[in-house]
């Protein structure tokens, strides 16, 4: 084989990448689109002479950028700086192949060890949850956002399982075909893979349609009225008046409200005034909420906004903190999401899972100068202020709100933590319109059937310029609006108690996989250094 037919083979897995990726693709291409991968590495590992140790990292890397760019690309509509997380995110990928060749090479015989590369990717992916960088929109469970039915089982295992299921049946389906294209076919392996690879495909997928089906949600419900008020955030979101913007939303709710209790969902910083949080008192968009709920006391408001906290002297200072040149002092600026009932007391989140580029940059010390390079989305630019310990908002001892703000949503275990603290719902708030319209807000609309699966939680969502929608029990979408037209839905929604397995233990395959695959890399080096001192004696 070619050294160029390796690059083609890199693209093939791209192109299958891609069209199993939502939304408009199919995820079955996602169980064969690491084989031409596979192949590569058994290339390379086959004929070692022929290649350096870094060789699989360039040969994969296509794949992983064409499958970043097909997919992702709708992020150039905000920056041209977007060609960073393509590339950066496709490295990670290639690198974590090179990981898996490393470790196969100094562990295993040529014809083994390709399980290794489960416990690898599911432990790049669990890593990139949880770092500052995270960018886990192409995590290979999110791919059957649109295929839901399919994993109902996400209950128990999270998205990591989906991609222990995609990652395993591709392997299964290697060994066969590889067995196959020998000059002497071994029948018995080959039946013995292509039936696991059937199996573990279609197990899943029955368990998980009878799930479905049977599913029932408890009566349990709570009237929600969510408000698209569709402001464009480049342009009239940002030149809007704060009480006129506030109104919007209010005419909004009211002209589908039947004046019996209910919440009101408004979207991500659909607040444009500039608050600081130790003077909501001094508010005159909060006073106007205050008074609303205090007139109408079957309504609860939750929208987002953004505050801001200033510091004083002596307090210790986190990297996010700013420096306000003018009046001298230093303080923090958050996206929060407030909530307010006729008590008259706010409850606030801020948002805790940061879009990288956006709300978060790497500035600490020397590289305080990139702050500058922070995308621009409308509104408040540059690291944000965070919440060490999210808390749900609190209606009463027994209904508690998850307050989900944007990209927190592709957070699982995120998510799982707010209904571990008490959450019976979730409400999603978020500010679409940057991307166009393009896959990118209907992928992120996608994404909260699987919130919605994992957590077993009715969600409304909430989206300035659409698609708002509710999302039951089971993952399916209701009343979605059009894109970027003013619109207003209301829905009573189920509240639900019970705590799925997954919310339970959060990312434990993520967990385990780490262990795993630290384990192994440490005996691969292991093993290395003792080959490579015997080859010097």
């Amino acid at each position: 084989m070619k050294k160029f037919h390796l690059l083609l083979l890199s693209g093939l897995s791209g192109l299958l990448f891609t069209i199993g990726w939502p939304v408009h693709g199919f995820p079955a291409f996602l169980f064969t689109a690491f084989i031409p991968l596979l192949i590569i590495e058994e290339h390379i590992l086959r004929n070692r002479p022929n290649f350096n140790r870094f060789s699989v990292f360039f040969y994969t890397f296509p794949a992983f950028f064409i499958w970043n760019v097909a997919t992702t690309w709708w992020i150039w509509n905000s920056t041209p700086v977007a060609t960073l997380a393509w590339a950066f995110n496709s490295m990670f990928m290639s690198i974590v192949m090179n990981i898996y060749h490393a470790v196969r090479r100094n562990l295993y015989k040529q014809s083994q060890g390709y399980f290794i590369l489960i416990f690898l990717w599911i432990t790049f992916e669990y890593i990139h949850l949880n770092w500052k960088l995270t960018w886990t929109w192409l995590n290979l469970g999110n791919g059957f956002a649109m295929h839901y039915q399919w994993i109902q089982w996400y209950e128990y295992t999270g998205t990591l399982g989906g991609t222990f299921w995609i990652i395993l049946i591709n392997i299964l389906i290697f060994k066969a075909l590889k067995s196959l294209l020998n000059k002497k076919p071994d029948r018995k392996t080959i039946l013995q893979n292509g039936v696991a690879a059937l199996s573990f495909l279609l197990i899943p997928i029955l368990i998980s349609n009878f799930m479905y089906y049977r599913y029932m949600e408890k009566k349990d419900p709570i009237n929600v009225i969510v408000c698209q008020p569709n402001l464009d955030p480049y342009s009239t979101q940002y030149s809007t008046p704060p009480l006129e913007a506030i109104d919007m939303n209010f005419d909004l709710a009211q002209s589908v409200w039947d004046h019996k209790p209910a919440f009101i969902v408004a979207p991500e910083s659909a607040i444009q005034e500039d608050i600081w949080e130790g003077s909501f008192d001094g508010s005159p968009s909060l006073n106007k909420l205050k008074d609303f709920t205090r007139e109408n006391p079957e309504i609860k408001i939750i929208i987002g906004a953004s505050t801001y906290r200033r510091y004083e002297e002596n307090e210790k200072l986190p990297n996010s903190a700013r420096y306000h040149k003018y009046a001298k002092f230093f303080y923090d600026s958050y996206n929060t999401a407030i909530y307010v009932d006729s008590s008259g007391v706010f409850q606030k989140h801020h948002k805790s899972k940061l879009t990288p580029g956006v709300e978060y940059m790497p500035t600490g010390g020397i590289f305080k100068f990139l702050e500058k390079y922070a995308i621009d989305l409308g509104g408040t630019v540059g690291t944000l202020g965070i919440d060490d310990d999210p808390k749900p908002f609190a209606v009463r001892d027994s209904l508690k709100i998850g307050p989900i703000i944007c990209y927190e949503s592709i957070f699982g275990g995120f998510c799982g933590d707010y209904v571990q603290k008490g959450a019976n719902a979730l409400f999603i708030i978020t500010n679409d319109g940057w991307w166009g319209n393009t896959p990118g807000h209907r992928q992120h609309l996608s994404f909260a059937s699987l919130r919605s699966i994992e957590t077993r939680r009715s969600i409304a969502r909430s989206a300035n310029t659409g698609i708002s929608c509710f999302v039951n029990q089971r993952g399916d979408i209701q009343q979605a609006t059009k894109y970027w037209e003013k619109d207003v839905i209301s829905q009573e929604i189920n509240l639900n108690s019970k705590i799925t397995f997954y919310v339970r233990l959060g990312d434990y395959i993520g967990r385990i996989s780490s262990f795993v695959s630290v384990l192994f890399i440490l005996l691969a080096i292991v093993f290395g250094l003792r080959r490579k001192n015997q080859l010097k004696s």
